[in-house]
C-alpha cells in the first residue's frame, strides 16, 4: 500500500482510484470479492460508497488494489448516501427504474399482503446476480433479499 493521507483525496477520488487500480490489476468484481470472502455485490456497493467495509476486509481490498493506506479509514467509514432522484439516462439503470416504477407498487402491495403494513429493508439486505443460459438469449436473474421491518405504530 501507499503512503498517502486522506486529506489528498475525498470519496470520490477514492471511487475513481478504486476503478483505475481495478482495471490495472485485471480483476473483476466477482474475483476480488473471491479474494477477500465477500459477496460481488456488495463489495462493489462498498467499493464505489454506498456500504462500509470491515476492517478487515478494507485492508484486504486495499492490499489487492495497491491502495493507499488512508484508503482503509475512508471504505471502513459510515457512508453518506447520496444520489440524485432523477430517472438516469444508462440504459441498464433506466431499465432498473422503469422495473420499480412498473412493478414497485405491486411489490409493495403483495409484502403488505403477505407480512402486514412494513417494507422490506436494505439494510440487512443482500442481492446476487446469476446468469441464466436461454436458446433466446441470457437472462439476468437478480434475487433480492432483505429483512421484514413492520411499521411502528405509536
Amino acid at each position: 500500500m501507499n503512503k498517502m493521507t486522506t486529506a489528498e483525496f475525498d470519496r470520490d477520488d477514492l471511487t475513481a482510484m478504486i476503478l483505475r487500480a481495478k482495471k490495472r490489476a485485471g480483476l473483476g468484481w466477482a474475483a476480488i470479492a473471491e479474494l477477500i470472502g465477500m459477496s460481488p455485490v456488495w463489495l462493489h456497493s462498498a467499493a464505489t460508497g454506498m456500504n462500509a467495509f470491515p476492517d478487515d476486509k478494507a485492508r484486504a481490498f486495499a492490499q489487492i488494489l495497491g491502495l493507499p493506506d488512508s484508503a482503509v479509514d475512508m471504505l471502513t467509514a459510515s457512508p453518506t448516501k447520496v444520489w440524485e432522484q432523477a430517472v438516469p439516462t444508462d440504459p441498464c439503470l433506466y431499465r432498473l427504474y422503469e422495473i420499480m416504477g412498473v412493478y414497485g407498487p405491486t411489490i409493495k402491495a403483495l409484502i403488505n399482503e403477505e407480512f402486514g403494513n412494513g417494507i422490506m429493508s436494505a439494510i440487512d439486505f443482500s442481492m446476487h446476480l446469476e446468469r441464466q443460459p436461454d436458446p433466446k438469449g441470457d437472462r439476468v436473474k437478480l434475487t433480492m433479499s432483505g429483512k421484514y421491518l413492520a411499521y411502528s405504530n405509536w
